[in-house]
């Protein structure tokens, strides 16, 4: 059975942009990470690319922030694989040692006049608004503003890639997590110390809000991948109903000629894979896979009105 497949990315963006020469030299530091992390780094920067989009920002800062955000994990090249790919939990002093990317980063790209403009997105993408980021802990002013977009597409994917979401259906919940990030810790609301700096939540309202766009569009680009399938289901469906309808038709004739008249439409209309043994067999597959699919797309266009909803 066929089996339809999308890109859990809308894949239409950069496009505008001319990025593949402008980023050449950028993109072949990312051919030196593992595979994870380099998928990773073009999820992070197709994110920051549309987010940039929605926010209206000029097309020059835009590209600059989206080779910035291809570049954003480069300093991982030096984190020991043992750390960078264990599965389980950091230990304290794993994680310091972990944290060292952005630091790391930022140095390999001020070594390399061609990479030195984007050092600061390497640097400063763990940053946070109210200061207790890393690896400096500075604040809003001082963290640059396509860093705060770096920041949230990087949360939005790393727990999108943590939790292996396949489909958009419950995708509302992860952006549930990044909108507590928005909100000012509430140990210092409880303390009752609420300075400027520790009115902030760690990431951009305004940034999320863009990026909650961005996901409805590929929640919707994922609707019409599935749409496609069912369409194709449907076509299946339609086929295997004739080979039903023949069938019958053939088992309750006397007459040789029209029997085999019948065998032979059968025959034209079974595809690779099928026999007359098993047509029925398939065809409730395909009834199965359709009433799925319907269902899917019923809980995506449920999830999109979840997300519209969402209060930053």
């Amino acid at each position: 059975m066929y089996k339809e497949k999308y890109d859990f990315y809308s894949p239409i963006n950069l496009k505008s942009y001319n990025l593949d020469q402008t980023m050449r030299y950028q993109l072949d530091m990312l051919e030196r990470l593992d595979p994870i992390t380099r998928k990773h780094s073009e999820n992070v920067a197709n994110l920051s690319c549309r987010i940039c989009e929605y926010l209206r920002c000029s097309t020059r800062f835009t590209i600059h922030c989206t080779i910035a955000a291809f570049l954003h994990d480069i300093g991982k090249l030096f984190i020991p694989p043992e750390i960078l790919n264990k599965p389980t939990k950091l230990t304290d002093e794993e994680y310091e040692i972990m944290k060292t990317h952005t630091t790391l980063g930022y140095e390999m790209c001020m070594k390399d006049l061609k990479l030195r403009p984007y050092a600061l997105g390497p640097l400063d993408h763990h940053e946070a608004l109210n200061g207790t980021g890393y690896p400096n802990g500075i604040t809003k002013k001082d963290i640059p503003f396509y860093a705060q977009i770096i920041r949230v597409a990087d949360e939005y994917d790393a727990i999108v890639t943590k939790r292996q979401y396949t489909t958009h259906i419950n995708i509302s919940e992860t952006l549930k997590e990044l909108i507590k990030d928005t909100r000012p810790d509430p140990k210092f609301l409880a303390l009752d110390e609420l300075s400027r700096k520790e009115k902030l939540g760690k990431i951009s309202g305004k940034v999320l809000k863009k990026l909650f766009k961005v996901v409805i569009d590929d929640t919707l680009y994922e609707i019409s991948c599935v749409y496609d399938y069912v369409d194709y289901l449907k076509d299946q469906i339609k086929r295997l109903e004739l080979i039903e309808k023949y069938d019958i038709k053939l088992k309750s004739s006397n007459k040789e000629k029209t029997i085999n008249y019948y065998k032979e439409g059968i025959r034209l209309l079974l595809q690779e894979g099928e026999t007359y043994e098993n047509y029925s067999q398939i065809l409730q597959e395909y009834r199965d896979a359709l009433d799925l699919r319907q269902n899917v797309i019923k809980k995506l266009y449920a999830e999109i009105k979840i997300i519209k909803k969402l209060q930053v």
